[in-house]
Protein backbone atom coordinates (compact mmCIF):
# COMPACT_ATOMS: atom_id res chain seq x y z
CA UNK A 1 0.00 0.00 0.00
CA UNK A 2 1.11 3.35 -0.76
CA UNK A 3 0.49 6.93 0.26
CA UNK A 4 -0.74 8.81 -2.68
CA UNK A 5 -1.85 12.23 -3.09
CA UNK A 6 -3.96 13.46 -5.82
CA UNK A 7 -2.75 16.61 -7.67
CA UNK A 8 -5.11 19.21 -9.72
CA UNK A 9 -5.74 17.04 -12.29
CA UNK A 10 -6.67 13.96 -11.03
CA UNK A 11 -3.44 11.73 -11.34
CA UNK A 12 -1.94 10.21 -8.49
CA UNK A 13 1.80 10.92 -7.20
CA UNK A 14 3.76 8.77 -4.44
CA UNK A 15 4.38 10.78 -1.23
CA UNK A 16 6.41 8.51 0.79
CA UNK A 17 8.17 4.82 0.40
CA UNK A 18 5.68 1.71 0.08
CA UNK A 19 4.48 0.52 3.95
CA UNK A 20 5.58 -2.71 3.21
CA UNK A 21 9.40 -2.35 2.23
CA UNK A 22 12.39 -5.49 2.15
CA UNK A 23 13.36 -4.60 5.56
CA UNK A 24 12.76 -6.66 8.87
CA UNK A 25 9.77 -4.38 10.34
CA UNK A 26 7.08 -5.42 12.43
CA UNK A 27 4.56 -5.21 9.15
CA UNK A 28 7.20 -7.54 7.02
CA UNK A 29 7.86 -9.50 10.50
CA UNK A 30 3.77 -10.02 11.27
CA UNK A 31 3.35 -10.77 7.20
CA UNK A 32 5.64 -13.73 7.27
CA UNK A 33 4.28 -15.09 10.79
CA UNK A 34 0.80 -14.77 9.05
CA UNK A 35 2.44 -16.18 5.61
CA UNK A 36 3.57 -19.45 7.60
CA UNK A 37 0.51 -19.87 9.14
CA UNK A 38 -1.95 -19.81 6.01
CA UNK A 39 0.01 -21.56 3.49
CA UNK A 40 4.19 -22.47 4.32
CA UNK A 41 5.53 -20.58 0.79
CA UNK A 42 4.14 -17.72 1.42
CA UNK A 43 6.15 -17.37 4.60
CA UNK A 44 8.93 -18.46 2.32
CA UNK A 45 8.15 -15.76 -0.18
CA UNK A 46 7.80 -13.20 2.22
CA UNK A 47 11.70 -14.15 3.95
CA UNK A 48 12.43 -14.04 0.46
CA UNK A 49 11.68 -10.63 -0.32
CA UNK A 50 12.61 -9.08 3.07
CA UNK A 51 16.05 -10.68 2.43
CA UNK A 52 16.03 -9.79 -1.22
CA UNK A 53 13.28 -7.26 -2.53
CA UNK A 54 16.03 -4.66 -2.68
CA UNK A 55 17.22 -5.95 -5.60
CA UNK A 56 13.53 -6.10 -6.78
CA UNK A 57 13.70 -3.01 -8.87
CA UNK A 58 16.61 -3.87 -10.93
CA UNK A 59 14.57 -7.20 -11.73
CA UNK A 60 11.62 -5.27 -12.68
CA UNK A 61 13.47 -2.88 -15.11
CA UNK A 62 15.03 -6.31 -16.64
CA UNK A 63 11.89 -8.11 -17.10
CA UNK A 64 10.27 -5.23 -18.61
CA UNK A 65 13.39 -4.68 -20.92
CA UNK A 66 13.27 -8.29 -21.92
CA UNK A 67 9.30 -8.41 -22.34
CA UNK A 68 9.56 -5.96 -24.50
CA UNK A 69 11.98 -7.06 -26.77
CA UNK A 70 10.21 -10.20 -27.04
CA UNK A 71 6.81 -8.09 -28.13
CA UNK A 72 8.37 -6.27 -30.66
CA UNK A 73 9.79 -9.58 -31.96
CA UNK A 74 6.98 -11.97 -31.59
CA UNK A 75 4.56 -8.90 -33.69
CA UNK A 76 7.34 -8.64 -36.21
CA UNK A 77 7.44 -12.80 -36.97
CA UNK A 78 3.59 -12.72 -36.87
CA UNK A 79 3.24 -10.86 -39.07
CA UNK A 80 0.96 -8.27 -37.24
CA UNK A 81 2.01 -4.78 -38.98
CA UNK A 82 -1.40 -3.31 -37.76
CA UNK A 83 0.19 -0.91 -35.66
CA UNK A 84 4.30 -0.70 -36.58
CA UNK A 85 5.44 1.44 -39.09
CA UNK A 86 7.07 -0.90 -41.55
CA UNK A 87 6.44 -0.27 -46.01
CA UNK A 88 3.68 -1.76 -47.12
CA UNK A 89 5.37 -1.60 -50.80
CA UNK A 90 3.35 0.91 -52.33
CA UNK A 91 5.12 4.15 -51.92
CA UNK A 92 1.91 6.25 -52.49
CA UNK A 93 -0.18 4.39 -50.01
CA UNK A 94 3.11 4.81 -47.63
CA UNK A 95 3.10 8.43 -48.20
CA UNK A 96 -0.52 8.68 -47.29
CA UNK A 97 -0.09 7.00 -44.37
CA UNK A 98 2.65 8.67 -43.03
CA UNK A 99 1.07 11.92 -43.62
CA UNK A 100 -2.39 10.75 -42.10
CA UNK A 101 -0.32 9.16 -39.20
CA UNK A 102 1.78 13.28 -38.30
CA UNK A 103 -1.80 14.80 -39.07
CA UNK A 104 -3.06 12.73 -36.05
CA UNK A 105 -0.14 13.76 -34.16
CA UNK A 106 -0.92 17.38 -34.61
CA UNK A 107 -4.63 17.05 -33.45
CA UNK A 108 -3.61 14.76 -30.27
CA UNK A 109 -0.67 17.53 -29.41
CA UNK A 110 -3.32 20.49 -29.91
CA UNK A 111 -5.91 18.31 -27.97
CA UNK A 112 -3.40 17.91 -24.82
CA UNK A 113 -2.73 21.63 -25.11
CA UNK A 114 -6.60 22.41 -24.88
CA UNK A 115 -6.88 20.02 -22.37
CA UNK A 116 -3.76 21.78 -20.14
CA UNK A 117 -5.99 25.28 -20.71
CA UNK A 118 -9.06 24.19 -19.74
CA UNK A 119 -7.44 22.53 -16.76
CA UNK A 120 -5.43 26.01 -16.03
CA UNK A 121 -8.99 27.52 -16.61
CA UNK A 122 -10.72 25.21 -14.12
CA UNK A 123 -8.06 25.81 -11.43
CA UNK A 124 -8.64 29.97 -11.64
CA UNK A 125 -12.52 29.46 -11.76
CA UNK A 126 -12.08 27.46 -8.16
CA UNK A 127 -9.73 30.28 -7.24
CA UNK A 128 -12.34 32.88 -8.04
CA UNK A 129 -14.87 30.96 -6.22
CA UNK A 130 -12.93 30.50 -3.52
CA UNK A 131 -11.96 34.17 -3.33
CA UNK A 132 -15.78 34.79 -3.16
CA UNK A 133 -16.74 32.85 -0.74
CA UNK A 134 -13.95 33.85 1.60
CA UNK A 135 -14.74 37.46 0.95
CA UNK A 136 -18.20 36.83 1.80
CA UNK A 137 -17.20 35.27 5.04
CA UNK A 138 -15.53 38.53 5.96
CA UNK A 139 -18.08 40.60 5.56
CA UNK A 140 -19.90 38.36 7.86
CA UNK A 141 -18.08 37.74 10.64
CA UNK A 142 -17.37 41.61 10.29
CA UNK A 143 -20.99 42.29 10.72
CA UNK A 144 -20.99 39.81 13.36
CA UNK A 145 -18.19 40.32 15.59
CA UNK A 146 -17.86 44.13 14.87
CA UNK A 147 -14.31 43.76 13.41
CA UNK A 148 -12.96 46.85 11.28
CA UNK A 149 -11.25 46.93 8.14
CA UNK A 150 -7.90 46.63 9.16
CA UNK A 151 -7.45 42.97 9.36
CA UNK A 152 -8.46 40.34 12.18
CA UNK A 153 -5.70 39.92 14.92
CA UNK A 154 -3.71 42.23 14.65
CA UNK A 155 -2.90 44.31 17.33
CA UNK A 156 -2.06 48.24 17.01
CA UNK A 157 0.64 49.90 18.46
CA UNK A 158 -1.43 52.30 20.15
CA UNK A 159 -2.36 52.37 23.50
CA UNK A 160 -6.43 51.77 24.00
CA UNK A 161 -8.64 54.23 25.65
CA UNK A 162 -10.57 53.07 28.33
Amino acid sequence: MMNTTYNDNGRTKRLGSALIRPAWTPVTIAMMIIGFMIFWPLGLAMIAYILWGDRLDEFKAGVNERTDRFAKGWSRDCGSHRHSHSRSGNVAFDEWREAEIERLAEERRKLEEMRTEFEDHLRELRRAKDTTEFEVFMDQYKRNTGADDEGIGKKSGKPSAK
